[in-house]
C-alpha cells in the first residue's frame, strides 16, 4: 500500500469519467465557489441522503467560503497521497457542480472502500424521505 493510502503503490487515480449529462473530475480548491453554492442551497437533502456519513455533514448552518476551501484542500492532498479519492459531478451542459463522490478506506474489515454520494436537491430525480430503508 502507498504511505497513509489504501491503493498499491504506483497506482494512478482516474482523473475524469464523461457521460452525455455529467462529468466527473477530481475535486479541489477551484471549485470552492460552485461547490459551496451547491451544498449549501442542498443542506437538509443531503443530510436525509440514505447511508450518507454520519449526520454531521453538511453543517446545518454550513460554513465559510474559507472553511470551504480548506475542505477542498484536504479533499485534494487525500487524493494527490492517494489516502481517499473526491470527485465533483459537474453538468456537462453548464458546468455547474450536481454533487461530489467520495471513495475513502473502509472502517470495516469487511470492505476495502466506502463510496459515498450526495446531488443537490434541484438535481434530484425524486425525494429520498430519510426513513426510506438502503437497499
Amino acid at each position: 500500500m502507498s504511505s497513509g493510502g489504501f491503493v498499491p503503490p504506483g497506482f494512478v487515480a482516474p482523473t475524469s469519467l464523461v457521460t452525455d449529462r455529467f462529468r466527473l473530475e477530481p475535486l479541489g480548491p477551484q471549485h470552492n465557489e460552485a461547490d459551496h453554492a451547491a451544498w449549501t442551497s442542498s443542506i437538509e437533502h443531503i443530510r436525509a441522503t440514505p447511508g450518507y456519513p454520519d449526520g454531521d455533514w453538511p453543517p446545518r448552518g454550513g460554513m465559510s467560503l474559507s472553511g470551504n476551501l480548506a475542505d477542498l484542500r484536504r479533499h485534494a492532498d487525500d487524493y494527490t497521497r492517494g489516502a481517499g479519492f473526491t470527485f465533483t459531478v459537474l453538468d456537462q451542459v453548464d458546468g455547474d457542480v450536481i454533487g461530489c463522490v467520495y471513495l475513502y478506506p473502509s472502517g470495516s474489515e469487511e470492505y476495502d472502500v466506502t463510496v459515498q454520494s450526495w446531488v443537490r436537491a434541484d438535481r434530484a430525480p425524486c425525494s429520498v424521505a430519510p426513513t426510506t430503508p438502503w437497499p
